[in-house]
């Protein structure tokens, strides 16, 4: 034992000596890869190994209720009856809203199943070699956002955990200046909060199945008993079933397609970088994909309506509807108020690490390793994004700055299902489902377009999306501005932004075709030919030597097949 130790202390020390130089830092090019030779990939980047393709259609159901089950689901129903609708009305555009996030979800999901590639990866068959970056960060950016807000959501639910053990940990004396915009008991929780959840990010993606399950077993169960406590103690379910709208003609219309397309929108980072999670899912469980249709409209149906029956009990009781389950579990008080108070809290941590897990960091992670695969991996990028969202971004500042900057943030969905609708125009309709996933990794490949890597046709059905919205985007950010008819467009602005990019690139696509990157079948392995021997690389092992002028390639559909070795498939 003392022999260990001492190794591994040896062995720390070396580690740190290293990283004091840059070159300390640089993570082994994978053999195997289909990289450039002169380029730098690691495993997190290159095709999934089979070994880690270990999620099944369980696995899925257990990552959708760990993503879709958190407070804000909760509150969801919240936003639609602020505005003057009712509960019908906010049960209608959740079921519904829902319902339409999965066709992205499900068509860009089919992508990192069939490749088992990573969304920074799968983008540049659309986008090109370079202007995938861009769709990259754009995304990297919703995440660090995302992660900083959930992350202090999740520190007020360890409030509530400390608070009923120790109700005067509430009475901390404050200590930090006003300025900084926190208390001296509120940076306790967060930094607690943080240091539960930091081990957690850090699980590999792969191993992440029975984190996903745990969180559905016990949300689900306390989402249940707060149900059942609140309708006890109010004799009832309450009155909100009697409240009637308070807006009327076109005005209630429009209202009722903007909340439905907050909902949608809502899940607009998920549709997008969807393959980041589908690319664990095996060839066997090829179908779990297609769960999510059913799955997404039942959890955020029964959370909502979990979240209306206990907000309309909480008026009877307390005399105020309460939308935040953490601030219905601040009321309850002496020993068996404190211990409902601590399992509601306990479950609304497992919840907030869930979701930071399944939308945000993972999805950060990815990207970054994507952009700077020599340096960053999945684990140093969850690092990066935690660090820089729960300190950097001070969360605390953003989840209580000016109404303007939330809807800016909320209004980045605007730029997301662009980039979802190429990625799926791209795949289904222009390719025909037939990647050629070398050339993915390629970087002067079939993919690269042009001399500036840019495929024009995604650049114009961007635009094309984005443009139209700004006018609405900037008069949420500034009510003072008048915009018009254009706040209409914005009102709808994924089913404007996806619809219109899709058909956009497709129609493009159609007339003016990239003709060098349409191929009759998914291509999955290449060719190399080393000192005059042809040798197959698969992407997973290291290069096989093969008869000369053949190889075998897997096709879509699994078949085994053979191609003459060209240069179009090297």
């Amino acid at each position: 034992m003392a022999d260990f130790m001492r190794q591994r202390v040896a062995s720390i020390k070396q580690g740190a000596k290293e990283k004091r130089k840059l070159s300390g830092w640089i993570i082994p090019r994978q053999k195997c890869s289909f990289g450039d030779d002169d380029a730098w990939t690691n495993i997190d980047t290159d095709v999934t190994p089979l070994e880690r393709q270990t999620w099944t259609a369980w696995t899925m159901a257990g990552f959708w209720f760990s993503d879709a089950l958190n407070a804000q689901g909760w509150q969801a129903p919240a936003s639609i009856i602020a505005v003057g609708l009712t509960w019908r009305e906010a049960i209608i555009c959740i079921i519904f809203g829902s319902l339409v996030c999965t066709i992205p979800l499900v068509l860009n999901g089919a992508i990192g199943q069939r490749l088992h590639i990573p969304f920074p990866v799968a983008l540049r068959s659309g986008f090109g070699w370079h202007f995938s970056r861009f769709a990259v960060v754009v995304r990297m950016t919703t995440a660090l956002f995302w992660h900083a807000i959930q992350t202090y959501t999740g520190s007020t639910a360890i409030t509530q955990c400390i608070r009923a053990i120790w109700p005067s940990y509430l009475d901390i004396p404050n200590h930090i200046p006003e300025s900084i915009g926190i208390t001296t008991q509120q940076m306790v929780s967060h930094l607690v909060f943080w240091l539960i959840q930091f081990p957690i990010l850090l699980t590999p993606p792969h191993k992440l199945m029975w984190f996903f399950i745990f969180k559905a077993f016990i949300v689900t169960f306390t989402s249940v008993g707060v149900v059942i406590a609140m309708t006890q103690k109010a004799g009832g379910t309450g009155d909100i079933w009697d409240q009637a709208y308070t807006v009327h003609g076109s005005t209630r219309s429009w209202l009722i397609l903007s909340s439905f397309s907050s909902i949608t929108g809502g899940w607009a980072t998920m549709a997008t970088n969807i393959p980041d999670f589908t690319r664990y899912i095996g060839d066997k469980h090829s179908n779990a994909i297609y769960y999510q249709v059913g799955l997404l409209p039942f959890i955020q149906l029964f959370l909502g309506m979990f979240g209306i029956i206990s907000c309309s009990a909480a008026k009877v009781v307390y005399g105020e509807y309460i939308w935040d389950p953490m601030q219905l579990a601040s009321k309850w008080d002496g020993p068996a108020g404190r211990a409902g108070a601590f399992f509601v809290g306990f479950s609304w941590v497992v919840a907030q690490i869930g979701t930071n897990l399944s939308a945000n960091v993972i999805s950060f992670a990815n990207d970054f390793t994507a952009l700077f695969p020599k340096y960053i991996n999945i684990r140093r990028g969850v690092i990066v994004c935690t660090i820089i969202a729960a300190w950097i971004m001070v969360p605390w500042k953003i989840v209580h700055s000016a109404a303007s900057l939330l809807n800016f943030m909320s209004g980045l969905g605007i730029f997301l299902a662009p980039i979802a609708a190429i990625l799926s125009s791209d795949y289904w309709v222009t390719k025909r489902k037939h990647i050629d996933v070398p050339a993915l990794y390629k970087r002067h490949g079939r993919y690269r377009y042009n001399v500036a890597g840019t495929n024009w046709r995604a650049v114009v059905s961007f635009l094309l999306s984005v443009v139209p919205n700004l006018p609405g985007m900037a008069a949420q950010v500034n009510p003072k501005l008048d915009v018009n008819g254009a706040q209409y467009i914005y009102n709808m602005f994924y089913l404007w932004g996806f619809t219109s990019a899709f058909l956009c690139y497709a129609i493009l696509s159609h007339f003016f075709p990239a003709t060098e990157t349409i191929i009759p079948e998914t291509i999955k392995e290449e060719i190399e030919v080393i000192a005059g021997i042809e040798y197959r690389n698969d992407g997973f092992n290291a290069p096989v030597k093969i008869e000369k002028g053949s190889t075998h390639t897997r096709s879509q559909d699994g078949i085994e097949k053979t191609a003459m070795a060209s240069a179009d498939y090297v």
